[in-house]
């Protein structure tokens, strides 16, 4: 599958090996994908930070591959943290899933809508 999207990094800018600063996709077809939770096939909510981001990317991926795209075609990520979590730990639980894989994210600190969820993501991708 061929990349839609390219990475936007402005020289005069901080660069972060983790995130692009921007992203450009083509006119087409776009899929967003909903808040996902850590919750498995029965919807039963993992435990704990690390598990619970691990699944909701793998929930993230699962809503690509049905739409027939691949996560080097997200334009942007959402990420939704309890106020209670640390970021860092957040994101070092991407990385077995998510990869190395840059792209435009945003981080918010607001209390997911399910009751002991810790972490809530959403995407937006092109389609080819």
């Amino acid at each position: 599958m061929t990349d839609l999207v390219t990475q936007v990094d402005p020289p005069g800018l901080s660069s972060s090996p983790a995130f692009a600063e921007g992203m450009i996709a083509p006119a087409g077809a776009m899929l967003y994908v909903g808040g996902q939770n850590g919750t498995d096939r029965s919807g039963n909510l993992l435990t704990g930070l690390g598990a619970q981001t691990e699944q909701a990317l793998r929930n993230v991926l699962a809503v690509l591959a049905e739409a027939g795209t691949a996560p080097e075609n997200v334009v942007k990520l959402t990420i939704y943290l309890d106020p209670s979590v640390d970021p860092h730990d957040a994101y070092a639980a991407t990385g077995t899933v998510w990869g190395d894989r840059r792209t435009a994210v945003t981080v918010l600190a607001v209390a997911p809508a399910r009751s002991g969820a810790l972490v809530e993501i959403d995407a937006i991708a092109a389609v080819p």
